[in-house]
């Protein structure tokens, strides 16, 4: 599996929407070698993005929970990258 995709299975609080989206962007990013998609390629990279995305939802909503939570913090939970993509 690749190092750069976060575990969202077992988070309290749950696995926000973005948080999904941004480990399927990850993932999509990882198998078609593409980091920031051309524009005759957008369309196919943006729609693989919402399957995976939809795909993981639904996988998440259908597991049992974890006993322990995952060893680490999701990207978008470190205050460090937050404040260098401008979340709150």
């Amino acid at each position: 599996m690749c190092r750069n995709i976060t575990e969202l299975r077992g988070l309290e609080p749950a696995a926000t929407p973005e948080e999904i989206e941004a480990a399927a962007r990850q993932y999509i990013r990882k198998v078609s070698g593409i980091t920031r998609p051309s524009g005759a390629n957008l369309e196919a990279f943006d729609a693989a993005v919402a399957e995976v995305t939809a795909t993981t939802e639904r996988l998440l909503a259908g597991l049992q929970p974890r006993r322990q939570p995952p060893k680490t913090v999701p990207p978008l939970r470190r205050p460090e990258v937050r404040a260098r993509l401008g979340l709150r």
